[in-house]
């Protein structure tokens, strides 16, 4: 777009304006609160429940009733809460924008509202200032941006003419002057916001097992009460108001109306364990999703590496060292060959150390325990390199205060400053990228300190070793002057400079990241690591934490020109993926999903936000992130770190195991209940429990028994099995065998106490009997599912204290059932003697018996299958 060096005129930025539209994001069309909050209710596991509520309700049950109603509306009040924090993140988008530009109008500068630029505007940028439109740079003065917002990169990035400034980034050093080129919703940061509205968030594999689990289960109660209601009325010729009665009785005790509660308080006090290992969960069912997650897609920096560049390596004519020691923090040693040594004892090295320090902007500080940087990474790293031989900022720069500097820039490739010593005398150091200093050098220093001529072929082998090894490089050379120069210019260090050595400076892995490696690819979940660095970076640091197949690679640019059907094939056999831009993330989840997979992806800037949206579970950095990011997450890292990723994985396989025994525990005992009432109406005996009384059986097991599962300890081969298939079932054919002869055990059970009790006893009493011999079995049966100690030495009270207290609870509760004059007089039982009490535990412990007769027998055909199979 063409505009003129004074800028446009008010008439023209006004007409342009009604073309282009106002500077802002657009804030989309918003459903109004009210109808968010009923939009909660539809689904089916809550039309199970208003379906309790309603029986509960008809038969008085008010207080079962009361829990019922209260539980739906929590989990309406908390998905309500989680839709408005998704809208939050497009909210966070439009905040970004400056409200403040600096333009040329009318042939002067002046401030004007941002959202008034239009397209052809010119915009002055300071240091400072947030880039208020998107604009193209004719001017750029040491201009650095800060794009860690869009990118999640914290490294500034240099400027130059006819390159972009984005919409919302920071000017941290310099100055500028472009072109308007886009405004609002033409921006990146507004294109961002829209693909963020576009995108939705994936249904967790829970909700999906959940939602096609209680179809089935609601479509199975309702016809196998319709059906016993008929047979009733037409077939006994029952009455209709007591066959109403007995259906209304199946119904409700073949519901797990407490199903959801329990999966809510198990999930609850997940999101809880989780926080304490430094994963913040910020929506409920993706704790279980993230258990069952196959592949784990992540940032490099910070993630996996600390985020804080590092010294590693130092090159000199004659030798190499290493040098230890993470981040920032100058606590560290030297070695060469393997050996400690004294770095100052080496001239060249030494002259180094000094070059570090004054060649340098940037300082760190002790804040609370923790070295914080002030300026540049790089200079940063060369600075802690520096503190480790001992010298500190203030007395080098003292000794040798610096007169001039020529600032860094991309056209010149180097920086250089000017010192002077006590005696007058000057230095000159010069560090900048490799390939140029040695253009400008004709000398090296040796390993004795003498000069000798230059060797450039040695320099850029010892470049491309340190390159291969994932390392940025930087040369330093010196030249020392009779006097210090009050004023540098380029042509001081045409000549005279000497080449000192090679800089090779890393983002350090974390020392955690390889090992949670390898217990995720122990779980069967694979690794993808994504930077937007070089290719050799990627793949050095991909060997560096033990991720398979890291020297195959894959670009963003490749990745564009892969159709979706042969991306789909690639990403399964590419585990490192470099040069790689947010849309890129996008496609990579689509291609991932599009296979079965179950993705977690890391992200921590703006336009990262749209593939966490889309991820299976997004995972924001806590530390380093944006807010936005945040927003469009369900997870948060409070650390930034790989680690407790798979720490939060193996937490979330813990919960899955612990929702399919509470599901598997209420579905056995739901369904008994209700399947004794059927076999005795079938038989012609009397109901073995009245409907009254099946309430009050789920409301101990429900207060008692089944939350006992949300307090099961830690299951210690969580991570030495393959994550569960997402179109996998709750129950495979085989354990739902196992499950429908645990109802028949459990249900004739049941009718034989009732039978056997019958003749000794009032109906009453005997009912009394059958309905602890019911509680009973569920009792034993929490026992025998709740899992095992793994080692003899774990204190065996402390392990199962969750089923010791459920069970005392369940005692003290049916103590007033069976002996309260009020109690027996409400649900028609009575005191029951030490003879009734023997047949209940008698009975009710076969279930025990029985399943510890299946775990053996499974034991055996597991241990017999590797023989057979071959």
């Amino acid at each position: 777009m063409q505009t003129r060096g004074q800028g446009l005129t008010r008439q023209e930025a006004a007409a342009r304006l009604l073309t282009a539209g106002a500077n802002t994001l657009p804030a989309g069309s918003k459903r109004p609160a009210w109808l968010r909050f009923l939009s909660q209710f539809n689904n089916v596991l809550i039309y199970i429940l208003i379906l309790s509520a309603i029986i509960t309700g008809s038969l008085q049950h008010w207080v079962d009733t009361a829990v019922i109603v209260s539980v739906i509306f929590i989990n309406a009040l908390i998905g309500f809460i989680q839709e408005g924090k998704a809208e939050d993140a497009l909210d966070s988008i439009r905040r970004l924008l400056s409200p403040q530009a600096l333009v040329v109008r009318d042939g002067r500068q002046q401030h004007v509202d941002a959202s008034l630029l239009v397209p052809g505007d010119r915009v002055i940028l300071s240091a400072g200032d947030k880039v208020p439109a998107d604009i193209t740079l004719q001017i750029a003065n040491s201009l650095r941006m800060q794009e860690a917002i869009l990118t999640g990169e914290s490294l500034d990035i240099e400027k130059d003419p006819d390159t972009i400034a984005y919409a919302g980034t920071l000017v941290t050093h310099g100055n500028g002057a472009g072109t308007v080129t886009a405004t609002g919703k033409n921006t990146e940061i507004g294109r961002i916001s829209q693909s963020l509205g576009a995108v939705e968030s994936p249904e967790t594999p829970l909700t999906r097992k959940l939602t096609r689990f209680f179809r089935y289960l609601a479509f199975m109660i309702v016809c196998a009460a319709l059906a016993i209601f008929v047979f009733g009325v037409y077939v006994r010729h029952l009455p209709v108001d007591e066959m109403f009665m007995v259906m209304i009785g199946i119904a409700v005790s073949s519901i797990p109306e407490g199903l959801p509660a329990a999966i809510s308080i198990i999930l609850a006090i997940g999101v809880r364990i989780m926080a304490r290992r430094n994963a913040i969960v910020r929506s409920l069912p993706v704790v279980e999703t993230l258990g069952n997650t196959t592949v784990i897609c992540t940032d490099k920096t910070g993630t996996l590496t600390h985020n804080e560049l590092v010294v590693a390596h130092v090159v000199t004519a004659e030798h190499a060292f290493t040098i230890s020691g993470v981040g920032y923090t100058p606590a560290g040693q030297f070695f060469h060959h393997g050996k400690e040594i004294v770095l100052a004892d080496y001239p060249a090295a030494a002259g180094m150390l000094h070059g570090a320090i004054l060649n340098n902007d940037a300082a760190l500080q002790l804040v609370d325990g923790e070295w914080v940087l002030h300026g540049d990474p790089t200079e940063g790293a060369l600075m802690a390199f520096a503190l480790k031989a001992g010298h500190t900022r203030e007395d080098i720069h003292s000794r040798f205060p610096r007169r001039a500097e020529i600032p860094f820039s991309a056209e010149q490739r180097y920086m250089a400053t000017s010192h002077a010593d006590s005696a007058g005398k000057g230095v000159i150091y010069v560090k900048g990228a490799p390939e140029k200093l040695l253009g400008m050098c004709r000398l090296q220093m040796d390993g004795d300190g003498k000069l000798e001529s230059l060797q450039p072929d040695y320099w850029r082998r010892e470049t491309e070793l340190l390159a291969a090894n994932g390392e940025r490089v930087l040369a330093l050379a010196c030249k020392k002057t009779d006097v210090a120069p009050d004023a540098l210019s380029p042509e001081d260090i045409e000549s005279g400079l000497i080449f000192l050595g090679l800089f090779g400076i890393t983002d350090r892995p974390r020392l955690e990241a390889a090992p949670a490696i390898a217990l995720c690819h122990r779980a069967g979940i694979a690794v993808k690591m994504i930077t937007g660095d070089h290719a050799l970076t990627a793949s050095a640091l991909g060997r560096a934490i033990g991720i398979p197949g890291a020297d195959k690679v894959l670009t963003g640019a490749e990745i564009d020109a892969l159709p979706d059907g042969e991306l789909a094939k690639a990403v399964e056999g590419v585990n490192i993926y470099a040069r790689m831009f947010p849309h890129h993330k996008l496609r990579l989840v689509a291609a991932l999903q599009g296979n079965g997979h179950v993705v977690a992806m890391t992200g921590d800037g703006v336009n990262d936000a749209p593939a966490l949206k889309a991820a299976d579970v997004g995972i924001a950095m806590g530390k380093h992130g944006t807010e936005v990011a945040k927003d469009a997450a369900r997870i948060v890292l409070a650390d930034d770190n790989f680690a407790s990723i798979a720490a939060a994985v193996e937490e979330g396989r813990n919960i899955y195991k612990n929702l399919r025994y509470t599901i598997q525990f209420m579905m056995v005992t739901d369904f008994a209940e209700g399947l004794s009432l059927i076999i005795s109406l079938l038989s012609g005996l009397s109901l073995p429990i009245t409907p009254l009384q099946i309430l009050w059986i789920n409301t101990v097991t429900s207060v008692t028994l089944s939350l006992a599962f949300a307090f099961a300890p830690h299951h210690k081969d969580a991570m030495n099995i393959p994550p569960i298939q997402q179109q996998a079932p709750f129950f495979t054919g085989r354990k739902v065998l196992s499950l429908v002869f645990h109802i028949l055990l459990i249900a004739l059970g049941t009718i034989a106490a009732f039978l056997l009790m019958t003749p000794s006893m009032s109906e009453a009493g005997a009912r009394t009997v059958a309905v602890n011999v019911l509680i009973g079995f569920q009792v034993w049966y929490l026992w025998s599912l709740f899992p095992a100690r793994t080692a003899r030495s774990e204190n065996w009270a402390r392990h199962y204290m969750p089923v010791l207290l459920a069970t005392l609870g369940t005692l003290i509760l049916q103590l007033p059932f069976c002996y309260a004059a009020w109690m027996q007089k409400i649900f028609s039982t009575q005191a029951l003697g030490a003879g009734e009490w023997l047949v209940i535990f008698s009975l009710s412990g076969t279930i025990l018996v029985w399943h510890r007769i299946e775990n053996a027998i499974g034991i055996r055909i597991r241990r017999q299958s590797p023989t057979t199979a071959s």
